[in-house]
Order: C-alpha cells, then structure tokens, then sequence
C-alpha cells in the first residue's frame, strides 16, 4: 500500500511539471528576426485569465535605461524596461491570440499571437501582424 502511494504521488509531480513545462508563462530571451541577435528577456505572465508580457531585462548594456521615444500614449518617453509590451492574449486551443505586442524600437503596436514549438517546449513563436503581413520572431526560455 505504502508503494502504491509513492508512485501516485510521483507520477502527480511528474505530471505538474510537464504541465508547467508546457506553458508560455516564464521568462523568453526575444531574438530579432531581422538581426538574429539576442536583444531582451520577456516575462510572460498570467492575470485574470490573460497573457501578458513584460521586459523584465535588456541585454545591450548601452540600452539598458532606454526610453520608448517612439511610443504613443502613456508609453511615449516611459522606460522601456519593465514596460508591458505584450497584452490581452487569449488560450486558443494550442495558441494565445486576441491581444496585441508593441514594438519598443519603433514604437508600433501590432496584433499578436504565439504558440509553442510542438517540439521543443522551450522555443516560442511570437508573431505580430497588420491584416496579412506578419514577422514572427522565435523566443528561448530562460531557466
């Protein structure tokens, strides 16, 4: 009896940790797609059944107090770092959708959505588009 219990109690941590695995929330090393160079990490993050994303680090030392100049609004000249650049995303089967991601450097907003790597759990997709044109940059979670 006591054998049966230690195994249902390690296959129910086993089965919360691949659940936690699976998930977007976490931090996210962004990854430009047009530089392929490493510029920030993301902490994505669940309220009130929502996705949202915040910059939680910059990785170029010479950005790193850098102001949202282009941004409108309440972000116009706010610190970037910190700043919500990711808000409003819905669970959609095996994607989030619905909200929208702002584009820090050129201070644009554009709708969003991402999803895992079915493969590797630890790769996001974040796309952003306008009607039909899109960029989608590839994230890597960070431990």
């Amino acid at each position: 009896m006591k054998n049966t219990a230690y195994f249902y109690i390690t296959l129910l941590l086993l089965s919360v940790q691949i659940s936690v695995a699976q998930s977007v929330v976490g931090k996210w090393k962004t990854i430009d797609d047009e530089t392929g160079e490493a510029k920030s990490i993301v902490e994505i993050y669940e309220q009130n059944g929502k996705i949202y994303g915040k910059v939680a680090d910059i990785l170029n030392p010479a950005k790193h107090d850098g102001l949202c100049e282009n941004c409108k609004g309440h972000r116009k000249d706010k610190p970037v770092l910190g700043m919500v650049i990711m808000n409003d995303l819905e669970k959609d089967d095996d994607e989030y959708k619905g909200g929208k991601i702002l584009d820090p450097e050129k201070g644009k907003e554009y709708k969003c959505k991402i999803w895992l790597d079915p493969e590797d759990k630890n790769k996001l997709y974040v796309r952003g588009y306008v009607a039909f044109f899109y960029r989608t940059q590839n994230w890597y979670r960070v431990e």
